[in-house]
């Protein structure tokens, strides 16, 4: 029989979850970021809605190891945005990809990086308790990845 790899998990228990409005003119990251320092979350995933004034996105280059990003300098509607809190270099860090829209419904899509700046926004956050997660560098793919046993 053929050996199967699965994946490594943690076990969380539900904490708060946080509703927040977030700040024209911001950047999307950095406000994420900050809500989260004033709340001490350090674990949690959460969603986004809302539009933004431009946004950075990009997808990781697998053979070169580093991220190829590009700019959109237009009103989007986020059609979709979601990611995870947990801590690198002891610090929290955001991870988090999205879908957007132009005016006529064209979507593009990627890793969200700042600046993507926000129009009007909307974030629910959900908390996660246990021992943090943390991120660490893995050579294999040149990657920060959760520090965790297994594959």
């Amino acid at each position: 029989m053929e050996k199967t790899a699965y994946a490594s998990v943690s076990e969380f228990k539900p904490g708060r979850f946080l509703l927040g409005k977030l700040p024209q003119n911001e950047d999307l990251i950095v406000s994420i970021l900050g809500i989260c320092a004033a709340n001490s979350v350090q674990t949690a995933v959460f969603s986004v809605i809302g539009s933004v004034t431009s946004a950075t996105l990009g997808s990781y280059d697998q053979y070169q190891h580093v991220y190829v990003t590009f700019k959109k300098s237009e009103p989007l509607e986020i059609i979709h945005c979601t990611g995870n809190v947990s801590l690198k270099e002891g610090n929290p860090h955001v991870h988090a990809h999205g879908v957007f829209a132009d005016m006529n419904g064209q979507t593009v899509a990627g890793h969200v990086f700042s600046k993507t700046l926000i129009y009007a926004g909307e974030i629910f956050i959900q908390e996660l308790l246990g021992k943090p997660l943390s991120r660490k560098y893995d050579e294999r793919t040149g990657l920060f990845l959760w520090n965790m046993p297994g594959p």
